[in-house]
C-alpha cells in the first residue's frame, strides 16, 4: 500500500503495524528486515525510522497494544461478582477475543524470545495482570467453597494454555462454529475445577 503524500502520520504508523504483524507472523520476526517492511507499506526504507527507531519496537508495539486491548476487553466483560459465573465468563471471552487474532496470539507466544530485556518486562508485566485476573477468580472459588483449586498459579497456567490452543487448530468454516467451541472450552474450563454444567450442550443463540 504505497502511502499517498500528505497523507496521516497514525495512518501510516497503522499501517506499519499492520504489516509488520502478518511479516512476522508468516516468516518469524528474526527473518523481517525494516527495508522489507517499508516496501511493503510504501515508503522510503529511511522513512520508517521516522515512525519505529528499530525493529524492536515495532515488536514492542504489537505485543503492548495485544495485551492493552485483551486486558480494556477483559474489565468489560466480566460483570459479576460470582466465581463460577466470572469463570465462564473468563474463558468464553478468551476464546471470543482470540479466535479470530491468530497473528497477535501467535506473536504473544513464539515471539517473545525475541524481545530484548525492556520490552520483555514491559509485556511480562501486562501478561502477569491478566494471569492475575483469572488467578483472583480461582482464589475465590476456592475460598468459597465452589471450586476445586488444588494450586491457583498452576491452573490458571493450564487454563491459559488450553484456552490459547484453540489458537493452533481452529479455522474458519469447519466443522464447529465459533459460539460451539466457546461453549464446549468453557464447560472444559469449569469440570477442570469440579464444576459439573451442561455448558457444552446449550443451544447457539443468534442476536439480531
Amino acid at each position: 500500500m504505497a502511502r499517498i503524500a500528505g497523507s496521516d502520520g497514525e495512518v501510516t504508523r497503522s499501517e506499519i503495524r499492520k504489516v509488520s504483524l502478518a511479516l512476522f507472523a508468516q516468516c518469524g520476526y528474526a527473518a523481517v528486515s525494516m527495508r522489507q517492511i517499508a516496501s511493503q507499506v510504501g515508503v522510503q526504507a529511511s522513512a520508517i525510522y521516522q515512525y519505529y527507531p528499530n525493529k524492536q519496537q515495532i515488536l514492542v508495539s504489537l505485543l503492548q497494544n495485544h495485551m492493552d486491548g485483551l486486558l480494556k476487553a477483559c474489565h468489560k466483560e466480566l460483570t459479576t461478582s460470582d466465581p463460577v459465573e466470572r469463570l465462564e465468563q473468563f474463558a468464553r471471552f478468551h476464546i471470543r477475543y482470540n479466535i479470530n487474532r491468530p497473528d497477535e496470539v501467535f506473536l504473544s507466544y513464539m515471539e517473545l524470545r525475541s524481545l530484548e530485556p525492556e520490552g520483555f518486562a514491559t509485556i511480562a508485566a501486562l501478561r502477569s495482570k491478566y494471569e492475575t485476573i483469572l488467578k483472583s477468580i480461582l482464589r475465590d472459588g476456592d475460598k468459597s467453597g465452589v471450586m476445586k483449586v488444588d494450586d491457583p498459579h498452576v491452573s490458571a497456567m493450564a487454563i491459559l494454555a488450553m484456552l490459547t490452543g484453540v489458537n493452533t487448530w481452529y479455522r474458519s468454516g469447519g466443522r464447529l462454529s465459533q459460539k460451539k467451541i466457546e461453549n464446549i472450552y468453557a464447560s472444559m474450563v469449569l469440570k477442570s475445577q469440579g464444576i459439573v454444567t451442561d455448558t457444552a450442550d446449550k443451544e447457539e443463540v443468534i442476536h439480531v
